[in-house]
């Protein structure tokens, strides 16, 4: 009788993992600095998510997973190989060191490179690049033209990584819609470059230039791979919770799925909240309702 049981159930878990047609991850911001790695990585799977979306941001703190000794990484691994993936990376740390400005453009360069050798060893499909060419200077032509070279550099170096590069639709106009970042795209023109937009940033865009933004999704056809499910309100990026904003999820994810998108990540910070563990749930069950539950 154990035989046969232990049987139906691998049975079972083979017939789930066939018949799930999408992967959902969490945003780690989600959750305090304050909970370990590992713990992140449980609560996450105890919740019915895939993956956790790890963040490089441009604190110090975040930039050394980067540099990471052996031991460390595996260890990182191992809990993740315990758990559930990290299915992908948010790179913000380029907002520092941004890949447009003279004063940083080596060391953004060098944090690609570590980002990329990171994922390569914890199995991370996809970084999602901010779509900066600066942020703490002003944007130029010379920034912008700074920016496209590094980014020839940033795209074969990816190539020898086997890692996805894509682009975030940003707050700022330099490329706050998957219209913007298509340009860049289409400018480098490698496989290792694509769009992993932002529904709440490219909302917000949409709304201030009176533009449809399921139109702006459609014409990233063929180059989004990933898309952050974040909510917003005009003038308003972050910290906004599901249902009280203006983004149309329903519709929006509907035109994100007919375009082949099958990875998503609900981004949402854990101090926007009084209770962060409620609100991952209560996100999670908000984004199943207006969506997934009928995938």
């Amino acid at each position: 009788m154990r035989l046969c049981s232990l049987v139906a159930i691998k049975e079972n878990l083979r017939y789930t993992y066939r018949m799930k047609t999408y992967q959902l991850g969490l945003y780690e911001k989600a959750i305090p600095d304050a909970v370990s790695c590992t713990d992140k990585l449980m609560l996450a799977k105890q919740q019915g998510y895939d993956y956790l979306e790890i963040s490089i941001d441009e604190s110090d703190a975040k930039l050394a997973r980067l540099t990471y000794s052996p031991k460390q990484m595996q260890e990182l691994l191992d809990a993740s190989i315990q758990s559930i993936p990290m299915g992908s990376m948010c790179l913000s740390g380029h907002r520092r060191f941004p890949l447009g400005s003279e004063k940083t453009a080596q060391r953004s360069l060098d944090i690609m490179e570590q980002a990329l050798h990171f994922a390569a060893f914890m199995g991370i499909p996809i970084i999602q690049l901010a779509g900066y060419d600066v942020y703490y200077e002003e944007s130029t032509a010379k920034t912008r033209a700074l920016f496209t070279e590094n980014l020839h550099t940033c795209a074969n170096l990816a190539a020898k990584y086997g890692i996805i590069l894509a682009f975030e639709t940003m707050e700022t106009a330099f490329m706050n819609t998957v219209e913007k970042a298509l340009e860049f795209v289409k400018i480098i023109d490698s496989p290792y470059l694509q769009i992993y937009p932002d529904l709440g940033n490219i909302v917000n865009a949409a709304y201030s230039e009176n533009k449809d933004p399921a139109k702006d999704l459609l014409m990233g056809a063929g180059h989004i791979v990933a898309v952050h499910i974040k909510e917003s309100l005009p003038g308003k990026f972050r910290e906004i919770p599901y249902g009280t904003g203006h983004v149309d999820f329903p519709h929006l994810l509907d035109t994100c799925w007919n375009l082949g998108v099958r990875r998503y990540v609900t981004e949402f910070w854990h101090n926007s909240a009084n209770d962060w563990k409620q609100q991952i749930v209560d996100s999670y069950d908000f984004i199943m309702s207006s969506f997934f539950a009928n995938t």
